[in-house]
């Protein structure tokens, strides 16, 4: 036995080490081509993702335009088509649907002719202006919130440079799709050419082409499990001194995460609480997220698995934001695409033409109160509001879009 053990590691330390550590050399992909879709209830949700993560407020509302804002449950999709080709001309492209789309033979998909804004001398984004006041972080499902809450982020002290220590506990990895700042060519859809919108019993199912003269031909099929998400239904009923959220079970989900942001009357707080086991700020979960991803912030207890539907948001949260804007989102599936295949000998080189990725969510927005949302739409009362003792409270979605923008001005993410 020793002896064959003695040739065995003899044959291996033989063994060429570029053998045992040989990759397959790959190349990256002329195009990329991204179906961004989206199941929305209630309020529109803007202020997600950006910087090639997700869609920016501009693009939020380019997407509306393809999906509605009438507060009922609406499809959306988000086309992009980016290319390290030239058109040599006019850029041309379009997306070739199914008919079950309802939306015609084909969607255009534009190259956008944006102004770029000269960036500022500070190196703050164009219409920023320091925050005043402070940021109270909540976290967790619970009547009454956990020890260490809330977290505490005095934004005239950051203005000063003096960083928080532990904001951040976690990078969440969200994909960098198509974008005309990394394409030599670049398109998307809706656009001004085309902004109709998506039917209510619209299909995804079945085959998809895309052609243009700046990218080779990409064509997949879709199958059932990446159809439209059903809606988010949120229901609010008093629990205690907090709020308790429950919400229809989601086909095809991978796990949900809620949010809900706000203020008080005669403070300038901006308050934020999230549904996770930690303390997280959670623009970026509101993105789309891989469902790899998605696991991997369940066990890490940042995601709701599909088993839950319900979470209390606790009593000092609602006290301190009588008025308060909520976001949810039900992660879904993805597709991903590549042509040609990958070739089985690691030897070869595997040179990609085009690579397709299609993702999707479903998510809600609505007031924070007793009464809640239906799948009809945002039907909230807030009771928040007579806690405050007054009629006029401060705009939780404005208060959204204030907290985002401080945070990403000053951290610069």
């Amino acid at each position: 036995m020793k002896t064959r053990l003695r040739y065995a590691l003899i044959a291996l330390a033989a063994f060429p080490a570029t053998a045992l550590t040989q990759q397959q050399k790959i190349t990256p992909p002329i195009a990329v081509y991204w179906m961004s879709i989206d199941t929305t209830s209630g309020l529109p949700m803007g202020g997600m993702g950006g910087g090639g993560s997700g869609p920016s407020a501009m693009d939020i509302g380019r997407m509306m335009l393809g999906g509605g804002m009438d507060g009922g449950p609406n499809r959306t999709m988000w086309l992009e088509l980016g290319s390290q080709r030239s058109a040599g001309g006019t850029p041309a492209a379009a997306h070739e649907i199914p008919s079950g789309m309802k939306m015609g033979a084909s969607l255009p998909l534009e190259t956008p002719q944006r102004q770029r804004a000269e960036p500022r001398e500070d190196g703050m984004p164009e219409n920023f202006e320091k925050p005043r006041g402070r940021m109270l972080i909540f976290w967790g499902c619970g009547e009454q919130a956990g020890p260490g809450q809330p977290y505490v982020i005095d934004f005239a002290r950051v203005a000063q440079g003096e960083v928080p220590q532990g904001l951040i506990s976690r990078r969440v990895n969200v994909p960098r799709g198509p974008s005309a700042s990394r394409s030599k060519t670049y398109g998307d859809w809706p656009n001004q050419r085309d902004g109709q919108r998506v039917p209510g019993d619209a299909s995804l199912r079945g085959d998809h082409q895309i052609k243009g003269n700046y990218s080779p031909d990409i064509k997949f099929a879709l199958a059932d499990k990446y159809e439209f998400m059903e809606p988010v239904n949120l229901a609010m009923a008093r629990s205690g001194g907090g709020i308790k959220m429950s919400w229809n079970g989601i086909a095809n989900a991978h796990g949900y995460f809620a949010s809900a942001t706000g203020g008080k009357e005669g403070t300038e707080d901006v308050v934020f609480w999230s549904s996770s086991n930690s303390r997280e700020f959670g623009d970026q979960l509101l993105n789309w997220l891989p469902p790899g991803e998605v696991a991997r912030l369940i066990k890490e207890r940042v995601v709701m698995p599909t088993s839950t539907t319900e979470c209390v948001v606790p009593a000092q949260f609602v006290a301190a934001a009588p008025s308060a804007f909520v976001r949810f989102i039900a992660y879904g599936e993805e597709a991903n695409f590549v042509h040609p295949p990958r070739p089985k000998d690691p030897n070869v080189v595997w040179n990609q033409e085009w690579a397709a990725k299609v993702r999707l969510k479903s998510t809600a927005a609505t007031m924070l109160g007793e009464e809640g949302m239906g799948s009809g739409g945002s039907r909230s009362r807030s009771s928040g509001t007579q806690q405050g003792g007054g009629s006029s409270t401060p705009n939780p979605a404005d208060a959204v879009q204030e907290g985002v923008k401080a945070l990403k001005g000053l951290f610069g993410f």
